[in-house]
């Protein structure tokens, strides 16, 4: 089984939509996920605003920024403001990021700029070619020609100039100088309530916001002159080898061509009451009542799929791999021989842990690079563990129509809280996104529970209207035949019925 946590196995980048309209000539901002907002990534001789509060990462985006560009031979340069070209190789270095073909330009004070009362003036109200730490970055760009510049933290200048007009075009000039020696310029901004970059925002050609809100971290693009872009925001992690992105999944940009054909379950009664079994591409809810069987019975489909050679994955919310295997093992369902041939991959999800954005990613993972062609969700509960204060309706929407999108049978556990009678769907409201919903429940004969099967909604073809009973046995999943002769299962009132009161 595939632990899931994040720290020990980190998400492999998914590949980008390459069918998705956006120019040829893009350049990666050196981080996977936020190429895929960027539709391909950032439009090169550009300049691009990153804003954000102090610690949402926008130095570690703009080393992955300059790295990228030298892995592709690129000359690249790091123009700072603040920290010194020390710090930044150590901090970087710590996160196991080389910057050794990265040029540096340090304007940052020295360690003598107060005792010698120095004047640290980069945009003088003189002509600016007469100044020497101008003539510097003249220097040094003409020489270098960076491709890539990352400029931390523009807002710094703003101190320099004599007001708010003159930053703006000292800025202006600034950014066309850059772009004009043929860089892409990422430049970052420290934004408050005292001191707004707007101005900033107007002059560049993309702006992206990194946060923190609802205890994550999340980034959104709002601006990108030449292209449309993801909207947002999307989460992102920090980790201890740089940032990752997670987009947040539109189904409308995911589309697969499938043939629409059934599913069968493998059990030729249960097949009956479904006429025929599950369709590929749908959404199947799989309700009841605690230890009814609707795990066991998402994973007799995924028996049946291995059959056919068909890779399908379990992502548990809740119960860990041992249970689950001997629990299928002791009615027949050989789920060690699945996971031993590929066909089957059962993932340990902490709801706590992931966000939306990262589950889904991991969702697609299966799907797009590894073709899984049924996914179970166990449970919707423990996935709802995962929102906080989100919409469980929104996020659940979503997901389930990028799996419709591409084929995939999504099957759905949901548990309701009653064991008899006051019979529900579901107690949560998502019903409506179902294609088909399959219910189990208990009833009570003589002192003994009983399961019963029951399909209460099918979209796409007909299906029988009465129960059965199902039996979890030794031998496997066994479905009886329709039970005439009761009523009142789902009230949870069982009467008898009589041929004589039929007939009445």
């Amino acid at each position: 089984m595939h632990n899931g946590t994040h720290k020990s196995q980190p998400l492999v980048p998914l590949q980008i939509d390459r069918s998705l309209p956006f120019p040829c000539s893009r350049i990666s901002t050196g981080v996977s996920g936020l190429d895929e907002i960027l539709h391909g990534g950032l439009i090169p001789a550009r300049t691009y605003l990153l804003r954000g509060g102090p610690g949402c990462g926008k130095t570690t985006l703009g080393l992955q920024f300059l790295l990228a560009g030298t892995a592709n031979d690129e000359r690249c340069l790091f123009i700072t403001l603040g920290e010194n070209e020390k710090t930044l190789r150590q901090n970087a270095a710590a996160l196991g990021l080389d910057l050794a073909h990265v040029a540096f330009l340090d304007l940052s004070p020295e360690i003598d700029f107060f005792t010698k009362n120095q004047s640290y003036d980069i945009f003088s109200s003189a002509d600016v070619e007469r100044d020497p730490l101008t003539r510097h970055i003249v220097t040094t760009v003409e020489h270098l020609q960076p491709q890539r510049v990352f400029l931390d933290a523009m807002t710094q200048l703003r101190y320099l100039a004599s007001d708010a007009f003159q930053f703006r075009k000292q800025t202006l000039s600034f950014l066309r100088f850059l772009i004009e020696q043929g860089a892409t310029v990422l430049f970052t901004s420290e934004m408050s309530e005292q001191l707004p970059d707007e101005d900033l925002q107007f002059i560049s050609d993309g702006v992206i916001l990194l946060e923190n809100r609802n205890r994550t971290r999340c980034l959104q693009v709002s601006k990108f002159r030449g292209s449309d872009f993801s909207i947002g925001p999307h989460s992102l992690r920090l980790t201890s080898h740089g940032m990752e992105v997670f987009p947040r999944l539109l189904p409308d940009e995911h589309h697969t061509s499938f043939a629409k054909e059934t599913l069968s379950s493998g059990i030729p009664a249960l097949d009956e009451l479904l006429h025929g079994g599950i369709e590929r591409g749908t959404i199947n809810l799989l309700t009841g009542p605690t230890g009814v069987g609707k795990t066991t019975l998402g994973l007799q489909f995924m028996k049946e799929a291995a059959g056919r050679g068909e890779r399908s994955v379990v992502f548990a919310f809740e119960e860990w791999q041992e249970t689950m295997l001997q629990r299928c093992e002791a009615v027949n369902i050989p789920v060690r021989a699945m996971l031993k041939r590929g066909t089957l991959s059962l993932k340990k999800i902490e709801p706590l842990y992931y966000t939306p954005d990262e589950f889904a990613q991991q969702v697609r993972q299966e799907v797009e690079r590894h073709q899984a062609r049924i996914v179970m969700l166990d449970s919707i509960a423990g996935y709802r563990l995962s929102l906080s204060s989100e919409d469980l309706t929104m996020h659940l929407h979503a997901l389930c129509k990028y799996l419709q999108n591409m084929g995939v049978a999504v099957l759905l556990i949901n548990e309701v809280e009653m064991i008899t009678g006051d019979f529900r769907a579901t107690e949560i409201g998502v019903s409506y996104l179902a294609d088909n919903i399959i219910f189990l429940r208990y009833l009570e004969v003589q002192g003994a529970l009983r399961r019963t099967i029951g399909v209460l909604k099918k979209r796409l073809t007909s299906f029988e209207s009465t129960m059965r009973e199902i039996e979890l046995t030794r031998y496997g999943i066994s479905v009886g035949k329709p039970l005439t002769g009761l009523q009142g299962i789902l009230t949870g009132h069982l009467q008898i019925i009589t041929p004589d009161k039929e007939e009445q």
